[in-house]
């Protein structure tokens, strides 16, 4: 075990935010911590990061937190870097400080046994050995050998151009800065590491990338997200903070919701049930207990209840839908926005967009970072103009527009109430009115008294969306809805759109939320816009089978080529003709390899090698010297190929040994396949080969 918190308690003033807390963290777990918003998720991670201190400490011997000794904790903190001046390269390699500090000591040693071995003839001092050896093993332990491409690697996963590392620090926007933040914490590989929302503000490719990283990652992680899909990928531990207090559930987060469910549907039955219990003894004492040959019985019956486990009455949190008015003020024409060749972008066009949206479409937007997603969505309701092409709404569309940004960064009077902001955006209601609207919301009761400065971005979102539905718009256009809300409130979201009558067409990275509500996907992909009549999961197994699709023909491609080349080089027809039908079983192969993402780079296909039947055909070539001789070169053939094959497993071997590979486990996952198709191959060679021999003696006998 890394660390155990056991019955911990966490309070600011009178305030109790976790209560009774126990929490551990085992080698390797991926440990998701979900709740609603404002429940103490991000208080737990830094009473773990050590930045706050339980609040009774000494209360219990058996309070307190446990952690295994030469344990790193890596936490993403208030982003706030030093040196403005700084270069992103040189605030990375901050990082590697233990790496350069190895690196210059291995020199050392290297300078001091090369003078030993020149000027004294000797061999290298022991204790200069040992201790190089030691620091070796460190380097590896460390992916020293390997810091530059790893820094690289995940620069470039974030979106950075690698020019952008020469770039001072300080010319970075705030959510820039804040990536960087984060590839440090990456690099550092802590033992045990700590994310806040992580996927914040970070595109589809990105997330995927984070994704399979942290599934790999040889260590601990501990996550608060609200991104469902996200923590189902990764996580394989759950746990739920709920009314101050933390449970324990095995499993993702789809998982924990399954036990959840059942747990709670066992408490209220097995709650019934002893309730019905108690009624029915204290419906006996009260009716024997003056009888005095029952005095006996109705004092057992007394104690049978004192000494009951009390099963606690199950609470369940107000997981109401939104219920505001969502019903359109007017319904639309068939054909809601047409858009033509529409360029977008600001001063230089970001992308041309062409697609159709039509009545109760629910078309989700999605694509890298930088693509130009929201500038879409700026363009059709004119905040910026477009640079070229057209677009334009159908007959008697009323859209209303959401912008998660505006939304949370609205400077609203922070003493000014939720019902005060309301009522200055819509004067003519009445106070009742108004109390309805926010409702809807689940700003119900003192809720609507909150301040302004006290709102959690969720509830800012909220809010937003409330006052721009009280129009009744039959379109909706949204940019990334659903940030910043917590789980409860996304599924209230999405049943608000489910039920919506209108046409939905927005931007968002929550895969989840797409999957549970896009009727159709607009994906901004390189330099092109494809739109795509199919829902999510469709749309999934479309590009999985475009991409396989594609790596097929490349594989074709390349083996005709090889056949065509054999062909031109080879000195004969048959050989030519041989070799040409080889390259396209290679390409066949290849191509077929790689559709199924079963391709390894470096390990020959066995399909690749021809067969006695490729080398001729008896009734075209019944001449015996001619067989023969192509038979002989077919088996010079199979021994270069031979050859090359043990080159090629001599050389996968030397890369399994690479230190630096030493903890990649999916590289070496990789080139273990790679050894052991190289191996296949080898012997498929070797058994065509001495088919080959056993026929060309046949001829020679002859």
């Amino acid at each position: 075990m890394r660390y155990q918190i056991r019955h911990a308690r966490v309070q600011f003033g009178g305030d109790v935010i976790l209560r009774d807390v126990n929490f551990e963290v085992h080698d390797r777990e991926k440990i998701a911590i979900v709740g609603r918003n404002g429940c103490g998720k991000t208080t737990l991670l830094k009473l773990i990061a050590g930045d706050i201190e339980m609040s009774n400490p000494d209360s219990d011997e058996e309070c307190g937190i446990t952690m295994a000794g030469g344990q790193e904790i890596g936490f993403l903190r208030q982003v706030n870097f030093v040196d403005a001046e700084v270069t992103v390269e040189d605030e990375l390699k901050k990082v590697f400080a233990p790496v350069f500090a190895c690196e210059e000591r291995m020199k050392e040693l290297e300078e001091q046994m090369k003078t030993a071995a020149e000027t004294k003839g000797t061999a290298p001092d022991g204790a200069l050995l040992r201790e190089y050896d030691r620091l070796q093993k460190q380097m590896e332990a460390m992916r020293g050998y390997s810091w530059r491409r790893d820094m690289e690697t995940m620069f470039q996963r974030f979106g950075f151009a690698l020019e952008d590392l020469r770039r001072p620090i300080g010319s970075f926007s705030g959510g820039q800065q804040t990536k960087v933040a984060f590839i440090k914490l990456l690099l550092t590989r802590p033992d045990i590491m700590l994310l806040d929302e992580p996927t914040n503000h970070l595109d589809l490719p990105t997330i995927e990338w984070l994704e399979n990283y942290l599934k790999g990652y040889d260590k601990a992680v501990v996550i608060v997200s609200h991104d469902r899909m996200f923590l189902d990928k990764v996580a394989d531990v759950t746990y739920e903070i709920e009314y101050h207090e933390m449970k324990r559930y095995p499993g993702n987060y789809t998982y924990f919701m399954q036990r959840k469910q059942e747990d709670l549907i066992k408490q209220e039955k097995d709650y019934e049930e002893q309730q019905k219990e108690i009624k029915r003894l204290t419906d006996w004492i009260e009716k024997w207990k003056n009888t005095p040959t029952k005095v006996a019985a109705t004092r057992s019956k007394r104690m049978a209840i004192e000494h009951m486990v009390k099963i606690e009455k199950p609470r369940r949190f107000d997981t109401r839908a939104f219920h505001g008015r969502y019903t359109p003020r007017i319904e639309s024409y068939t054909n809601v926005i047409q858009a033509k060749d529409l360029s977008i972008g600001y001063d230089a066009p970001l992308a041309d967009v062409s697609f159709l949206l039509q009545k109760k479409e629910r078309l989700a937007v999605i694509g890298e970072n930088g693509k130009g997603k929201s500038t879409l969505l700026k363009t059709l309701i004119g905040e910026l103009p477009a640079l070229g092409g057209s677009f334009k709404f159908g007959q008697n569309v009323e859209w209303g527009y959401f912008d998660q940004q505006k939304a949370v960064m609205e400077q609203a009077p922070p003493q000014q109430t939720v019902l005060e902001n309301f009522w200055a955006a819509y004067p003519g209601y009445l106070r009742e009115e108004m109390r309805s609207a926010l409702g809807g919301f689940l700003f119900s009761g003192e809720d609507v008294e909150k301040k302004m400065g006290q709102l959690s971005g969720g509830e800012k979102v909220r809010l937003a969306l409330c006052k721009m539905l009280q129009t009744r718009p039959n379109l909706l256009i949204l940019d990334e809805p659903t940030n910043h809300m917590d789980i409860i409130g996304k599924e209230a979201l999405e049943q608000m759109l489910h039920e919506y009558e209108g046409t939905v067409l927005f931007v968002s990275h929550d895969r989840y939320f797409i999957s549970r509500i896009a009727t159709g996907i607009l994906e901004f992909s390189g330099d092109a816009v494809r739109q795509y009549a199919m829902d999510y999961e469709e749309y999934l197994a479309e590009k999985q089978k475009c991409a396989g699709g594609v790596a097929a023909n490349a594989g074709s491609a390349a083996g005709r080529n090889a056949g065509g080349t054999a062909e031109r080089n080879a000195g004969s027809k048959g050989t030519g003709g041989v070799a040409a039908e080889a390259g396209n079983a290679a390409g066949r192969n290849m191509g077929s390899a790689a559709g199924q993402g079963a391709h390894v780079r470096g390990a020959a296909d066995t399909g690749s090698v021809p067969t006695l039947s490729d080398v001729f055909d008896k009734k075209t070539y019944y001449n015996p010297g001619k067989v023969r001789s192509r038979l002989q070169r077919q088996k010079e053939k199979y021994e270069r190929m031979l050859a090359e094959s043990e080159e090629k497993l001599a050389e996968l071997q030397m890369q399994m040994l690479d230190p630096a590979l030493a903890s990649d486990y999916p590289k070496l996952m990789e080139l273990q396949s790679a050894v052991d198709a190289e191996e296949a191959n080898q012997d498929s060679l070797l058994e065509r080969m001495l088919e080959t021999e056993t026929e060309l003696a046949e001829y020679e006998e002859a």
